[in-house]
């Protein structure tokens, strides 16, 4: 089961809304999820080791490069809000195939 971090500027609107999009596009896709936590993108940056994929827009990426570097899924999104463009990149980033199918 995976845990998913979705991270924005401030971790308020955005972010809550990221993360109403991640659990549409887990279930949508069968992603088993243990929890979905939205945040700041400052708190994000120290608690992403936790995680087993984070979110965040595209060019905040690099501020998870530690976490990237530990082996989680950092996932740069375009349209934070896009479920077509989050399904992508899941499928790009190997997701189902780690984490299986409920």
């Amino acid at each position: 089961m995976a845990k998913i971090l979705v991270a924005c500027a401030n971790g308020a609107g955005t972010s809550l809304m990221m993360k109403m999009t991640a659990e549409r596009v887990a279930a949508k896709v069968g992603l088993p999820v243990e929890k979905i936590h939205h945040c700041s993108l400052s708190e994000g940056k120290s608690s992403a080791t936790q995680y087993d994929i984070v979110f965040a827009p595209l060019n905040f990426v690099d501020m998870y490069k530690a976490a990237a570097d530990a082996g989680v899924m950092v996932i740069g999104l375009r349209n934070v809000l896009s479920d077509a463009e989050m399904e992508e990149k899941l499928n790009e980033a190997g997701a189902l195939e780690k984490f299986g199918k409920k």
